[in-house]
């Protein structure tokens, strides 16, 4: 009898373990709650960054190579003007990949002047052209995206001269051999 009682107060504690972790939990999720209404009545101006009012503006946003030769010249330039009232800044200028490096200014370009980006891409790849460059700046549009595409040919390969084959025959005499080349 003695070990159903003790069995039966441990089927008790479980199930008040149980009730107490349900309560616990469901205070979490309601105090949580409790705190994301809170953050939403907080006025939108007063947590918003403030606007810039440089803007960007590219005399193209695509370069086309078209069909070039395999290790030709892999350069291009995206011309920009700021158009806004104050500094424009390129915070960051990424190429799709290794094969592509763009290069841009480090310092503010002033309203009305016009900047450079600088794009080489290597040419020593064959196929198709299809790469992206992401300029971030503090231009009210944000983030740019240009891009440079076209098609690398390979160079033919030329034979050496001269384009008639060797042929090499030996011939063995008596223990001796005798090469003839013709």
């Amino acid at each position: 009898m003695a070990r159903f009682s003790l069995l039966f107060e441990n089927k008790k504690r479980i199930k008040m373990k149980k009730i107490l972790l349900t309560f616990g939990i469901a205070f979490a999720v309601l105090t949580v709650n409790a705190q994301d209404t809170k953050a939403k009545t907080t006025t939108p101006a007063a947590s918003a960054t403030p606007v810039s009012t440089a803007d960007i503006k590219f005399e193209k946003l695509v370069h086309d190579y078209g069909t070039i030769k395999q290790g030709a010249n892999g350069d291009c330039e995206f011309v920009y003007t700021n158009n806004g009232k104050e500094p424009l800044i390129i915070n960051n200028c990424q190429g799709s990949c290794g094969c592509t490096v763009p290069s841009c200014p480090k310092e503010p370009i002033l309203p009305g002047k016009t900047g450079v980006i600088k794009v080489h891409y290597d040419t020593k790849r064959v196929g198709a052209i299809s790469k992206s460059v992401s300029v971030q700046s503090n231009a009210k549009s944000g983030t740019i995206t240009l891009q440079i595409k076209g098609n690398v040919e390979a160079v033919p390969v030329e034979e050496p001269f001269p384009s008639q084959k060797l042929q090499l025959v030996l011939h063995s005499k008596n223990n001796g051999t005798i090469i003839e080349i013709i």
